[in-house]
């Protein structure tokens, strides 16, 4: 079996977790082309057996997600899983569409991001979060990003919650565009759900659980594995 596998990450899991599944049930050499924060869900591409040699033309895709914004409290790492560390009050300005519309368009385009203390990125070879855990301070360097379209889903004003749509470059993150979000709209946030649903060419409609690829895999269906 060599390939790419489209695989809709379930919550809770780690990219790690799914890539021990798919080897476990493909029983290939497995490999991912970037991870998905253990309570995101959506498109997460794998590689498999002679696939894994991909990988380097398939790190760079642009990437388009659904998040809900959570507004009225800042969390420690920036999603649904952190302590509250701040909290302040959501006007009605705030969930205003007019207004929400008018702080997409401020964010559309390049830009430097710095990215959260909560996350995988490596710093003198070692992981954000490996810092973070320990309380050590360390400097976050802002890097290079784009934000190709923002688009607005729905506000939920009773739970004080925007959801949107977002297309943007590699090395993006939602936690840090949530808490900008929320910034521009004076008021605090974070991210309280986020879904991947296209990397590069790789979109949700053709991904696959991994409860439906062992069932193919044990029926010796290998229709799913994309041929390299």
């Amino acid at each position: 079996m060599n390939g790419i596998l489209i695989v809709n990450k379930p919550k809770q899991y780690t990219s790690h977790d799914v890539v021990a599944k798919v080897k476990k049930i493909c029983k290939e050499k497995v490999g991912h082309t970037g991870t998905l924060d253990p309570m995101a869900t959506g498109v997460l591409p794998l590689l498999l057996g002679q696939g894994t040699k991909l990988s380097k033309y398939l790190i760079n895709h642009d990437k388009t997600y659904e998040a809900i914004l959570q507004l009225g409290e800042k969390r420690d790492t920036g999603d649904v899983e952190g302590k509250i560390i701040e909290q302040k009050n959501v006007t009605e300005k705030s969930l205003n569409t007019e207004n929400i519309n008018s702080v997409f368009k401020t964010l559309i385009g390049k830009q430097e991001q710095i990215p959260p203390i909560y996350s995988a990125l490596k710093v003198n070879g070692k992981k954000l979060y490996e810092y973070a855990r320990k309380g050590q301070e360390v400097k976050l360097e802002p890097r290079q990003i784009e934000i190709y379209d923002i688009e607005l889903v729905n506000i939920n004003k009773t739970e004080k919650q925007i959801n949107f749509k977002v297309q943007c470059s590699k090395g993006t993150y939602i936690r840090s565009l949530c808490e900008d979000i929320a910034e521009k709209l004076g008021t605090v946030g974070f991210m309280k759900e986020l879904k991947r649903t296209v990397v590069g060419d790789f979109k949700i409609e053709n991904a696959i659980t991994v409860e439906e690829l062992k069932e193919k895999i044990d029926n010796k269906d290998y229709s799913c594995i994309i041929s390299i």
